[in-house]
Order: structure tokens, then sequence, then C-alpha cells
């Protein structure tokens, strides 16, 4: 049997990681400004997550839903603490399109709608109704193109509002950093807003927390910066650090019924310890604020550097999720990082580099990113 060979690779075998570096398998060392996509929030490897990890797989890996896990009471508690949620209600699954899947079937079930406003560029996964409320046709098979869905421009408000105001929509989802659709931020104006135009209408406000959340913003969401309070949030990626986990943060507006909403692995004993010994690290190492500072004094240099590399042409984002928009195609300028200046970077589309290294990036990794990319511009 060989792999279904749906993945463009580099030709590098990472086989190594501590803090923001890799190592590939000839012992190269890498800069890493891509995260493993958003999803290494503590950095690689940290001691502390390997004890916990370690010490909960010598207790128990795995048991199911069917008795007491105090380990998911405790990671419900310490995560509505950090990030100021704490009246709202946890539910443990695996992963970003299970966390949007499950937030909008809990929408539907609430209003008893089946109508969805997505964004335009918008990605929330690949799974059924995610991918259906995913803005891009070329991974929406014909199965799931199921009429369910409008895409409306970001920050457009009075297009999102007049669709609202027909009656019929279940839920508005949005991303408020978008991460596949280029790093486009949604405006203070236009999430509260929507958010306004969701409550006279009944409909059910979700953001989708998975890539520009977790303290990647440099607050621990991303919508926090816009001044709204979501009925449901949904988050993965840097929540446990690689250990596959994603969840759904919902509203006590929300009343649970036994057999609603199911799972064999979520929240299982070592997810919830890989999620929990995250919290520890970011909370004892201030991550979330490390995020918002260097990623001011990232996008301050990426923006003089701007002054004197005409090939950029935007440099926007927030905290550590940032995007550098080129004149030329990305592509061979990623290449060039990876195999000449050794440094990993994300991308979305023909022309953009997206940033999305682990929360304990330093300024002084900040400045040899700088170089190496002015070496390759």
């Amino acid at each position: 049997m060989k792999l279904f060979d749906v993945y463009p690779l580099f030709d590098v075998n990472i086989v190594k990681g501590e803090g923001c570096r890799v190592w590939d398998d000839r012992g190269q060392e890498y800069l890493d400004l891509y995260g493993g996509h958003a999803v290494i929030s503590i950095g690689h490897c940290h001691p502390h997550y390997i004890n916990k990890v370690g010490e909960q797989m010598g207790r128990l890996g795995f048991y199911s839903n069917s008795v007491i896990n105090k380990l998911q009471a405790e990671l419900a508690g310490r995560l509505g603490r950090i990030s100021g949620y704490d009246d709202y209600q946890l539910f443990l699954i695996n992963s970003g399109a299970e966390a949007n899947e499950n937030a909008l079937k809990l929408a539907s079930f609430s209003n008893g709608r089946t109508r969805i406003l997505s964004a335009e560029k918008a990605f929330h996964g690949r799974t059924s109704l995610a991918v259906e409320a995913t803005a891009n046709p070329n991974i929406i098979a014909p199965v799931n193109a199921n009429g369910h869905v409008t895409y409306l421009p970001l920050n457009d408000l009075a297009a999102w509002e007049a669709e609202l105001q027909k009656g019929d929509v279940c839920a508005c989802i949005i991303e408020c950093i978008q991460g596949v659709g280029g790093i486009k931020l949604a405006t203070e104006e236009f999430a509260q807003g929507l958010q306004a135009a969701c409550r006279r209408n009944g409909t059910v406000l979700i953001c989708d927390e998975i890539q520009c959340g977790y303290g990647r913003s440099g607050k621990f969401f991303a919508h926090q910066w816009l001044g709204i309070r979501p009925d449901i949030i949904t988050v993965a990626k840097g929540i446990a650090n690689g250990f596959p986990v994603g969840a759904v943060l919902i509203s006590p507006e929300f009343t649970p019924k036994y057999g609603q909403l199911g799972t064999t692995f979520g929240g299982n004993h070592l997810a919830c310890a890989a999620a929990l010994a995250v919290l520890d690290v970011m909370e004892s190492s201030d991550l979330v604020e490390n995020a918002r500072h260097t990623g001011e004094y990232l996008m301050t240099r990426l923006k003089d550097l701007q002054q004197s590399q005409p090939h950029i042409t935007d440099v926007r984002g927030r905290g550590l999720m940032i995007g550098i928009e080129l004149d030329i195609p990305q592509k061979p300028i990623r290449e060039r990082l990876v195999y000449e200046q050794h440094v990993f970077t994300g991308c979305t589309g023909t022309n953009l580099l997206r940033l999305l290294p682990p929360l304990c990036f330093t300024e002084d990794m900040a400045d040899e990113f700088i170089e190496k990319l002015t070496n390759v511009l």
C-alpha cells in the first residue's frame, strides 16, 4: 500500500523539534514560523508538556465518555478562567472541523433553521457541513453541496443584515482573522453590528477561533479585540500543542440533552492532560502577552522592510498571525526560505506568506527571520 497522494511536500524529513526550531534527518536546523499550521502553541517538545503527557500515559491513556473523567472538568474550569468565559459550557472533540460541525448542529437544534451565513474566502474544515461553509468549491464534493450556505463579503455589514432580516438564518460563522483567506481582519464595526443583528433575528453567532484563537492574536481570542461575545466559540490547533484536540465553548443559553452530541475519542484522558499542560505553560510564561508584544515587533520590522523591498505590497495581521503580501508568487520565495535560508513559513493563495510561529517566538528570532527574508527578496 502507498499513501494517498493529496499533499504537495517539501523534500525535508523533520525528525526533531525544540521551542521555535526543528531539525531534519540530516541534522539541518530550521527556524519555524509555521508551527505546523498554527498547531504548536507553547513550542516544540516543551519539557513540562512532555512530563505531563508522559505521566498521564503511565496512568491511563484512554477510557470512554461513559465514566467520570475529572480531567475534563479541570480543563473546563481552567479554560473558562483564562479565556474569560467562566459561565460557558465545554464540549471536547478531536479537530477543528468537528468543532464547527458540532457548533452548527447546536445552532440548528436551538432554532430549528437550516441556512448558514459564511464569509467569502472562509475556511471552516473539510467535513460535511464544515466544508460546505468553506468558500472553496474545489474541496466541496457534490454530496456536501446541499444549499445550506450563503457566502457574503467579510465586513459588508449591510449584506449580512439583509440576509438576516429574511428570518431563516440558523447561524452566522466567522473567523475574526481569516487564515486561509489571507489574514483578512474583521472590523469592530462589522463584528458588533453582526452580533446585534443576530440577536434581533434569533440567529446564533459562531466565532471560529481554530487558527486565530488560543492566544495567537495577542488576546486569548481574536474576537476579544472587537468587543463581542459570540454564542458559540470553536477551538482546536493550538489547544494541545500537537495532540489532536478540538472544543466547542457554548453559551449558558444552550441546554444540553443526553445523546445530543457525542464522540468516541474526544476529551480522553491523554488529550486533557496535553491541553492542561498547554494552559500551564501559557500562564506561567505569559505567552498571550508575548504573542502581542513580539507580534507587534515583527510587524514593525516587516513594515520597515516593505519600504526597501518593493515586492512586499502589504503586511497585516495581529499578534503572531501575520500575512506578507507580495507582488510575485510566494511559492519560489517560500521554497528558497526552506532550502536556502532554512526557515519554514506558511502561505495562502498565490502571493501571501503566512506567519504562524509558536507563541514563545522572540524578538531575536524575528530579527533572524527579517535577515533571511531580506536575503531571499
